[in-house]
């Protein structure tokens, strides 16, 4: 299995709906960060299903290292350039 790549040393501010389904991006090679597009394919790393739990603002990790995905939880500042 390959590793996550760091698409980006920091979160992304993004706007979510309640009760919908978003596919995170656990690979980092998508070029819609921080969501899939499928360009897991062949790493062995799959994106994460999850469900908005309420309407509004939101901070996606796009550096791969959280350890509460696909939200930010300040992981990036650990990450060497």
């Amino acid at each position: 299995m390959d590793k996550p790549v760091v698409a980006a040393k920091q979160p992304i501010d993004v706007e979510l709906d309640a009760g919908r389904e978003y596919w995170w991006c656990a690979c980092g090679r998508s070029s819609n960060q921080p969501f899939c597009d499928g360009s897991h394919q062949g790493t062995g790393i799959e994106p994460l299903g999850f469900q908005a739990e309420k309407n509004g603002e939101a901070w996606l990790c796009r550096c791969k290292q959280t350890k509460n995905p696909p939200y930010c939880d300040g992981s990036h500042k650990q990450v060497e350039d």
